[in-house]
């Protein structure tokens, strides 16, 4: 199976980046154009999956959970999804909506925080202050 970029499944992730929701464009302004020193991509395919952003260069995967995360039905696929994307050596943090509407500045720092874990050097040129860390890397 190709892992990265699967081109049965280009329309998809092009229709999910056109209708990102407003969460999604929310952290996206953030991690666009490497502004905290990385570079990100948007709705990146990997496997069967497609992942809501993705660094290449540090393996890290981030999902912002809305409340569809929640369901019954929703954890157990979660649960698969991120095992699935361990196996293949992929760092996962996730994050809710509540986090990146409320507190966007520990949402950056605690990505920052994992990317440096990861082995890389936090960025000095980052455009936000620090502040609380959130988020659950799994």
């Amino acid at each position: 199976m190709k892992l990265f970029i699967r081109r049965d499944r280009k329309a998809f992730r092009t229709e999910n980046r056109r209708v990102m929701n407003d969460v999604e464009v929310k952290l996206w302004n953030h991690l666009r154009k490497n502004q905290l020193g990385y570079r990100f991509r948007r709705q990146h395919s990997i496997g069967p999956y497609i992942v809501d952003f993705y660094c290449p260069s540090h393996a890290l995967v981030i999902e912002i959970d809305g409340d569809t995360h929640y369901e019954p039905g929703s954890v157990d696929y979660d649960h698969r999804r991120d095992d699935f994307l361990r196996s293949h050596s992929l760092n996962v943090i996730r994050f809710t909506n509540f986090d990146v509407r409320h507190n966007l500045q520990g949402v950056i720092d605690s990505i920052i925080h994992q990317l440096s874990e990861s082995g890389a050097a936090t960025p000095s040129n980052s455009p936000l202050e620090r502040g609380r860390t959130v988020g659950k890397v799994i």
